[in-house]
């Protein structure tokens, strides 16, 4: 692409920003698809279109939109965001910790399918996928699960469909929630009548 090309091109304030590469990793296009390996684990996915990537192993990871207009900043904000992201899970990891609220409400793993019993008349099976590592904590009793993992969509996608099996409910706060989330409780009918 020639530098005439380039200095129209409208370009995105977080996309142009170099992405740094940490010791071990390695960023590569390849048949189509961005693969990051580092330390934690490898990682790859669709290489987003109308894009151009170069790897400068002392300055960083830089993207380039090869589209005018729009179109070019928004891929090229989209492309630096997967990318980044690609870089710190393979890097550092990702972790999320999931916490059960409610009486009798324990998790159990065993192998790779997580049993959860969560006040329903059966327990709720989920499969693990592959990639991520769950852990249940010996004191916790079976209230916490510990997710690690590179890739942060699949962890988002896996903490989603756990947490939807029974999500707190706003009345006793009961339910599948994330460490340190806020849930916004209604007082409920005795609140009203300004009983206890």
């Amino acid at each position: 692409m020639s530098t005439e090309n380039q200095t129209d091109m409208r370009q995105s304030r977080v996309g142009k920003r170099p992405i740094a590469l940490p010791k071990g990793v390695t960023v590569q296009l390849a048949n189509g698809k961005y693969e990051v390996k580092g330390p934690k684990g490898s990682i790859s996915r669709a290489a987003v279109p109308n894009v151009d990537l170069k790897v400068d192993p002392a300055e960083g990871v830089f993207v380039a939109p090869t589209v005018s207009g729009r179109d070019g900043a928004r891929l090229q904000g989209l492309a630096r965001a997967l990318l980044a992201a690609m870089v710190k899970g393979s890097a550092e990891g990702y972790t999320k910790t999931l916490q059960l609220v409610g009486t009798g409400y324990r998790a159990e793993l065993k192998g790779q399918t997580l049993h959860l019993s969560l006040g329903f008349s059966h327990p709720v099976q989920f499969a693990v996928p592959a990639g991520l590592k769950l852990e249940i904590p010996q004191d916790s009793k079976g209230t916490v699960i510990i997710m690690t993992g590179v890739d942060k969509e699949l962890m988002g996608h896996a903490c989603a469909k756990i947490r939807g099996f029974r999500p707190p409910e706003p009345y006793g706060g009961k339910g599948v929630r994330f460490m340190g989330e806020k849930i916004r409780e209604k007082a409920g009918k005795a609140g009203k009548g300004g009983g206890k």
